[in-house]
């Protein structure tokens, strides 16, 4: 049966062609021939080819000319070259400028089933991907200061310029960065997020830039960092204000020279990846305060993004309320079908200090909770009850402070079951001064008997 995948398979070499031709159509795929880089560019226009297989070598315009053309042509269809003989240089820049892989000739026919069916089934794991990216990090809003926000990360997608996000806790950042790579020609390229304030500075320098086998204690491998995974497409650096000052020195250099070098590398190695951070921080504060390099900031802020606190976006509590419901039912098995008009009325009134992601969970809660067909101001947990105090031994009516520190010094006793060093340091004294104390107190006893 034949597949829906298509591939153009670019050979020079007559026999080779007509080997490999044969070869992928009796594996069921659809195959465009072109005899050259030239032919190739022709056909390639157009038509969307799910692989390209193409010779190295080839007169007029080589393999690695031909990939650059592609690129150039906005197509991002995965390459795949092949070869009679290659090179450590020719296999690295291959793979530079995208290639998934470099196959030397003789190729037997298993391994071109083997290789066309990994690359297949990559893209069917990344089309499942970006289904579920889709509709995980979903932004919903009605707000015209959220959609004005929208259409201006629509309008510097595809640049390659730097992006600062600001915004509280829980306001939706790291939707807005992936919201801005899917809507850029880099969005079929990797997305690559690092929590800035998660590891410790030594980690996050290797996580970043990566590291050379025997660089350090425990670098047992060689290790890719973070930039290099994301080549060619995106690079989350979030809450970028707790990163130390020496590695924001590094970062500066990266954004200025488009390279990175690796921790225990010997030369630097070229990077084409677009960055976006992320602050909940006030980063003028923290650079007026020597915790943040203002050239850093200048650098990451060609385009400013501040989210607004959820208090402030109108009616998107119940429009994104009504979202989650949804979600939620899916993910459950639920069928609420919406909220009571005091429920909807106490999300209205709520400061939500955790912004959306506190509203999220609240409403997930809520579905858990719901015994009928709508959600209650009581499924909510959103009002706060009142403590019922109970009266403890503990408590003593206002008194003389001298009452107050014997009660004090008693209760201490009480709870360390009479280890007077325990209680001492509970107290923020010392042993001589309890000592005393308790001292004084039989006297005073004793006085009364």
């Amino acid at each position: 049966m034949m597949s829906t995948y298509k591939i153009l398979l670019v050979e020079d070499e007559r026999d080779d062609r007509e080997a490999l031709y044969d070869a992928l159509i009796d594996l069921g795929y659809s195959v465009v021939v072109a005899e050259d880089g030239i032919d190739a560019l022709v056909k390639i226009k157009g038509t969307q080819f799910d692989l390209i297989l193409t010779d190295f070598q080839m007169p007029q315009m080589n393999g690695i000319e031909l990939l650059r053309e592609v690129k150039r042509d906005g197509q991002d269809s995965p390459v795949v070259f092949i070869s009679g003989h290659s090179t450590v240089e020719t296999s690295v820049e291959a793979m530079r400028l995208g290639a998934l892989d470099f196959l030397v000739k003789p190729i037997s026919i298993k391994a071109i089933k083997e290789i066309v069916e990994k690359v297949f089934e990559r893209q069917a794991d990344c089309t499942h991907a970006r289904e579920v990216s889709q509709d995980r990090y979903h932004l919903v809003t009605k707000d015209q200061d959220m959609i004005t926000l929208m259409n201006l990360a629509k309008t510097i997608a595809n640049s390659k310029a730097s992006v600062l996000i600001q915004g509280k806790s829980g306001t939706g950042k790291e939707l807005f960065a992936r919201f801005i790579h899917s809507n850029s020609s880099r969005r079929s390229k990797p997305f690559v997020a690092i929590n800035c304030a998660a590891l410790p500075d030594g980690l996050l320098e290797s996580e970043l830039f990566g590291h050379e086998k025997g660089s350090f204690t425990g670098a047992i491998s060689k290790k890719l960092g973070k930039f290099e995974l994301a080549q060619g497409g995106t690079i989350l650096l979030d809450e970028i204000t707790e990163m130390a000052l020496h590695l924001q020195a590094k970062l500066l250099r990266v954004l200025q020279e488009e390279e990175i070098d690796r921790v225990g590398g010997n030369k630097p190695i070229p990077i084409d990846v677009r960055v976006i951070a992320t602050t909940n921080q006030d980063i003028e504060a923290a650079i007026k305060e020597r915790n943040f390099r203002e050239d850093l900031y200048y650098r990451l802020n060609v385009i400013p993004l501040k989210i607004p606190v959820l208090r402030d976006r109108g009616d998107d509590v119940i429009v994104l309320a009504d979202y989650f419901i949804e979600k939620y039912n899916r993910i459950d098995g639920r069928s609420v079908k919406g909220l009571t008009d005091t429920a909807i009325q106490s999300l209205k009134n709520r400061r939500w200090r955790g912004n959306v992601r506190e509203l999220e969970n609240v409403i997930e809660r809520a579905i858990l909770l719901c015994k009928g067909e709508v959600i209650t101001e009581e499924d909510l947990f959103i009002i706060e009850k009142p403590k019922i105090e109970t009266v403890q031994k503990s408590y003593i009516p206002l008194g003389s402070l001298r009452e107050m520190e014997k009660q004090l010094i008693f209760n201490a006793l009480d709870e360390t079951r009479g280890n007077r060093t325990h209680a001492a340091k509970i107290l923020g004294i010392n042993v001589r001064t309890l000592r005393n104390k308790l001292n004084e107190y039989r006297e005073q006893m004793e006085a009364l008997t």
